[in-house]
């Protein structure tokens, strides 16, 4: 039990902290920024009042722009035209340093360069704004700007579609390169920063997007981030009933060497040498399986992550890590157990070795208030035995009933995180999307064309983009979602109910609303992310989806707050397949749901993981106190066997009490592992919104997990009855 409970809390904690120590020291060998500032007019006078705010503040200037990579498949390229590479550096694999006075080469993403077969040497070529430029690959590598790095067609990226690369400004085919992100380091905070942005330059820009809203760092961290929660709360929940084992464990060992104690006694042995001996006894075996766990956690647990997670994100290696957190828990396991042992062995080394030999006397129990109740006589001796029994041991069936409701509340939360995860994925999209394609518009698509397209593939347009809202409390990244009058986009409440949203309406969803601090009828002011337009709305509804945080509106609502429609895709309840001039790529909702499955590959292998050593946890819980419970009670069974009492009767004696325990144990740790779960979705970050619950399905098979193993175990100790020995179990001492 001590391996096992630091074995999973050091193996998913070794995976989590991995990640954050990975993705830190390449932030850091980076140097990623601390911000980034948007505008169409990054002047050097613009570029000095930044560097001006602060004694602390650089900064760096790039061009970023889309461009379409001479494929067939015309894939999605990103160039950053850089002055220097100093701020959010270029990850050299292969080839030669960023040199940014080579007009001539460029410096390729190395996942796109390895599904298109390109090596350092090769040409590319590169068409933006009706420009097209061909460059030789000088290195390949990664950017810290892209760990996680998706296009509009899809939420999993697809390196055959889509890449970057990084230029130098005099790459450009202009001679005046027009910048339009600030790249900035700064000390302090970064909404301090913002703050004097807005008050030294406001107007001057049109956004600023700290670190951690960033959406490849924000993405990578909300991972991250539901790693750690299972990581931190499963576990605690594994050694928690590891110590409770090893207390039962411990009184087990005592109570059945008890003569063995008092002949030590007898014969000269001091308390204190007893009391070491078994002490010690519980102190090697803890150590020695806290220590391995300790080892074997973090080299084992997170290898089986990694391959499906690097499919998703991009790092420049993968490894475990571990953290002075797995120490102490095993420190704190070992010290424990020398405080259990303690308590086990206290008592009986201060018998004196006459008493000590003598079998233990049995507790007596007195008629307490139920059994002077009228009913009592009425009930049959099965219920009344288990009932004073149960009253006598009273820390025997305390532990039990403990360890029933951990395994049940290890199995609830574990099952509602399986579940959670297929009904996000059911709701998004089966609940509010309801089409079968959805294609995305080319940012330089003519509006009569996109129309022609809608009508001949007879779909909806919709309007989808990165927005900014602030409140009196807070200020968040968000989404916005425009809707024309469409059946094939729905937005519901959180019971999945479908909510009407009319044209004159706004609507917020629930986990940004409680983000934001706000409700229906508050105002907050947002602005649409590349533009410095801030607009101010009154919050109309709450609707709840589980992926996308925002607002929704209609077109004509967003008209009349004097902003541009501007589609970005087309929703259909037809299967597309053919390609058109004006649509960068069409996805199916097969696709969608196969990107979304491959996503959270890693995710539910954890929870998988967590079930199955919920279910061995179970297993190890209730045969240590069955063997305890068989233990203590090994005289009274072999009184009633003398008295004629059958083994059938005595295994249901048994049975009956071990269900009751089990039953009180299920009952109470339904409440536990849905607050559990709770606590775990509440902490997945501010992109999910999952409200727990476990299906009917899993609510029967946690029952009969719980049951079953119960049962099982119960049935192996009553096996004993047969061959329990009467005269040894009742004699006394010779």
């Amino acid at each position: 039990m001590a391996f096992l409970g630091v074995f999973v809390f050091a193996g998913v904690g070794g995976e989590s902290v991995g990640l954050e120590v990975s993705v830190n020291d390449y932030y850091d060998a980076t140097n990623l920024a601390d911000g980034w500032i948007y505008s169409a007019n990054l002047n050097d006078d613009f570029v000095d009042d930044v560097n001006d705010l602060s004694p602390t503040t650089d900064s760096e200037r790039q061009l970023v722009l889309d461009s379409v990579g001479d494929f067939s498949n015309d894939p999605e390229i990103t160039l950053h035209f850089i002055e220097n590479n100093t701020i959010s550096k270029f990850y050299l694999l292969e080839g030669e340093d960023v040199n940014v006075s080579d007009e001539d080469g460029v410096w390729l993403d190395k996942e796109f360069a390895d599904a298109k077969d390109l090596k350092v040497g090769d040409n590319i070529s590169f068409t933006f704004n009706g420009v097209t430029i061909e460059k030789e690959i000088k290195g390949l590598g990664y950017s810290p700007e892209y760990v996680y790095h998706a296009s509009d067609s899809s939420i999993i990226p697809d390196f055959n579609k889509m890449g970057f690369a990084y230029l130098s400004y005099k790459a450009f085919p202009l001679s005046d390169v027009p910048y339009n992100v600030l790249l900035v380091d700064f000390d302090g905070n970064p909404a301090d920063y913002n703050d004097l942005l807005s008050d030294k330059l406001d107007g001057d820009y049109n956004s600023f997007v700290e670190q951690s809203e960033h959406p490849s760092v924000s993405q990578f961290s909300e991972e991250i981030d539901q790693h750690k929660m299972m990581g931190d709360i499963f576990p605690v929940v594994f050694i928690l009933i590891a110590l409770l084992i090893l207390l039962t464990t411990m009184t087990r060992i005592i109570a059945h060497q008890r003569t063995q104690i008092g002949i030590l006694k007898s014969v000269g042995y001091t308390n204190r040498s007893i009391i070491f001996h078994y002490v010690s006894y519980g102190f090697w075996l803890v150590l020695a399986g806290a220590v391995l766990g300790l080892i074997i956690g973090p080299l084992t647990l997170p290898n089986l992550f990694y391959p499906s997670m690097s499919a998703t994100y991009i790092l420049p290696e993968w490894k475990p890590a571990w953290s002075m957190n797995f120490v102490y828990v095993a420190v704190l396991m070992v010290l424990s157990s020398l405080a259990v042992s303690f308590l086990a062995v206290r008592s009986i080394s201060k018998e004196n070795p006459a008493d000590t030999i003598r079998p233990k006397a049995p507790k007596i129990s007195s008629s307490g208030f139920v059994e002077k109740l009228g009913f009592w006589n009425k009930l049959g001796f099965n219920i009344r035995w288990n009932y004073r029994d149960a009253k006598r041991n009273k820390f025997r069936a305390l532990m039990t009933i403990i360890g029933v409701i951990g395994c049940t509340a290890l199995l609830v939360s574990a099952f509602g995180m399986y579940d959670g995860m297929h009904d996000l994925k059911e709701w998004e999209y089966s609940q509010i999307n309801h089409y079968d394609s959805k294609l995305i518009i080319d940012e330089e698509a003519s509006i009569s064309s996109v129309d022609d397209i809608a009508d001949e593939v007879n779909g909806d347009k919709l309007m989808e983009g990165a927005i900014e809202i602030e409140s009196d409390t807070a200020k968040k990244s968000g989404s916005l979602l425009v809707l024309n009058d469409t059946s094939l986009v729905t937005p519901t409440d959180y019971d999945w109910n479908r909510i009407e949203i009319g044209d004159d309406e706004v609507s917020i969803s629930q986990k940004m609303a409680d983000l934001l601090d706000v409700g229906v009828g508050d105002t907050v002011k947002w602005h649409i992310m590349g533009s410095d337009k801030w607009v101010s709305t009154k919050i109309d509804k709450i609707h709840a989806d589980p992926i996308s945080q925002g607002f929704i509106m209609s077109a004509d609502k967003l008209e009349d707050l004097d902003l541009n429609y501007t589609p970005t895709s087309i929703v259909t309840s037809e299967h597309v397949d053919k390609n058109y001039s004006d649509i960068k790529a069409v996805n199916s909702m097969d696709d969608m749901t196969s990107s979304w499955d491959e996503m959270t590959e890693s995710m539910m292998l954890l929870v998988y993981i967590l079930i199955f050593f919920a279910c061995l946890l179970a297993i190890v819980v209730l045969y240590n106190l069955g063997l305890l419970s068989f233990t203590e009670i090994e005289r009274e069974i072999a009184t009633l066997k003398v008295l004629g009492f059958k083994t059938s009767a005595l295994r249901r004696l048994l049975l009956t009490q071990n269900l009751w325990f089990t039953a009180i144990g299920f009952i109470l740790g339904l409440p536990v592992g849905y607050y559990i779960l709770d606590i775990m979705w509440q902490s997945s970050g501010d992109s999910f919104y999952i409200l727990p619950s476990i299906s009917l399905s899993n609510f029967i098979l946690t029952a009969v997990i719980t049951f079953a193993l119960s049962i099982l175990v119960n049935l192996m100790f009553s096996r004993k009855i047969k061959k329990l020995d009467m005269v040894e179990s009742l004699k006394g001492v010779e």
